[in-house]
């Protein structure tokens, strides 16, 4: 919410901006979009902190049912989207530019691995990682550690190189490439 005036700004038709609230659902097409809650802020300037809406996603289409975590620290909330969506045949989990003084808006990876549980996740695709530098890890911390969690807790993992496709309805492991 608060999203489209800006679209609009930017000269984005208003027929084509869709705004939701948490637990509202659109449908695009074949896909239902429905917006669940994030635990993060919102602004991009110096004088528009949280006035607009952050969210998360569930994605669901033909078969396939996927989640995708956006920018969000751990929080009770991946319980409940899960009991009401799950389980997810991938969950798309921020895995990156965390720091412990940020917890509460960028997931530590142990935290990623929790939420995967809370959302009942078939497969975990780390996201948020390996872009740019935001904290003070090394650039293949986030993935080295949700690779080490993952074989430790028995999650699959999928890790396509950057620009590879992913068939969500059969996932693959995907390679270290990040130790290239």
């Amino acid at each position: 919410l608060g999203v489209g005036a800006r679209l609009m700004a930017w000269g984005i038709a208003k027929e084509k901006i869709r705004e939701l609230d948490w637990w509202q659902q659109t449908r695009v097409g074949g896909v239902t979009l429905v917006a669940t809650p994030a635990q993060h802020f919102s602004g991009r300037g110096l004088g528009d902190g949280n006035q607009t809406l952050w969210a998360s996603w569930v994605i669901r289409g033909e078969g396939v049912n996927l989640f995708f975590s956006g920018d969000s620290g751990y929080f009770d909330g991946f319980k409940e989207i899960g009991r009401r969506y799950g389980p997810f045949d991938v969950t798309f989990l921020e895995t990156g530019a965390y720091d412990k003084r940020w917890e509460l808006v960028h997931m530590l990876p142990a935290q990623t691995a929790q939420a995967f549980h809370d959302l009942g996740g078939k497969w975990l695709y780390p996201v948020h990682n390996g872009t740019f530098d935001l904290a003070m890890h090394r650039w293949n911390d986030p993935l080295e550690q949700i690779a080490r969690l993952a074989a430790e807790q028995q999650i699959p993992l999928t890790t396509p190189v950057m620009g590879e496709p992913l068939e969500v309805l059969s996932p693959h492991e995907g390679s270290p490439w990040w130790r290239d």
